[in-house]
């Protein structure tokens, strides 16, 4: 029997893994937010608010750069344009959901949740409770995100450094492997050839405008293969 108390503890053991690949960059962003100088209600509100780890790095890096308000948040919005696609993804899905249990589902929509829903769906898609395997992977998700910041935040008065431990590699290796197992349509192939190309060619553009500029690309032509292909 799929109860809802089931299918909460089904959402979040099976996004466990995700979240101890997560939990790590949030204690660097705690960390680094201390460093910047962020007091800690604006640190732990960001997470709270924004919940975008990916953004929250872009906007901590942006304002130590000084860089203008309308760039950075310019620049959080096109790299979290992404969920338009996560959400157009899962739309028929959901669609007979409640309008009120569908918005306040769409702001915890993560990356990590979004694997977790679509692995559970191609794997049992007829089987009923999904939107408490959903509830329990984002909560599962988001509670851990506030610990991690809290977390980050407080060591990074005690352990000198904390902010620059090398992780970028390990962010990479964890986002590729969310988004390599979602690649299953041509839109899919289509969006991430064009981020990854227009990234590496872009790499090195101030203020994060290359990444504004392969974000906004890879989301264009990725809805007008979609769009083709419908």
């Amino acid at each position: 029997m799929h109860t809802p108390a089931k299918q909460l503890w089904l959402g979040a053991l099976e996004t466990l893994p995700l979240v101890v690949a997560a939990f790590p960059f949030g204690i660097v962003f705690g960390a680094m937010a201390h460093t910047g100088g962020l007091d800690f209600a604006v640190t732990l509100g960001m997470s709270a608010i924004v919940f975008a780890g990916a953004s929250q790095f872009i906007a901590i890096t942006l304002l130590a750069a000084a860089t203008a308000l309308p760039v950075i948040v310019m620049t959080v919005f096109v790299v979290n344009l992404r969920q338009m696609l996560y959400s157009a993804n899962l739309m028929h899905h959901v669609e007979p959901w409640p309008h009120w249990l569908r918005a306040v589902l769409a702001f915890f929509l993560t990356d990590e949740t979004f694997a977790a829903v679509t692995d559970r769906l191609n794997r049992h898609p007829e089987q009923e409770g999904l939107r408490w395997f959903y509830a329990g992977s984002a909560l599962f998700m988001y509670s851990f995100w506030q610990i991690s910041t809290v977390l980050g935040y407080t060591l990074g008065e005690r352990i000198p450094g904390l902010a620059d431990w090398g992780l970028d590699v390990a962010m990479i290796v964890a986002f590729v492997g969310i988004v390599v197992p979602a690649l299953r349509q041509r839109a899919d192939w289509a969006c991430a050839a064009v981020a990854f190309s227009s990234a590496l060619l872009t790499y090195d553009w101030p203020h994060q405008t290359g990444l504004l500029l392969s974000s906004l690309l890879a989301i264009t032509v990725g809805m007008a293969v979609a769009g083709r292909s419908s």
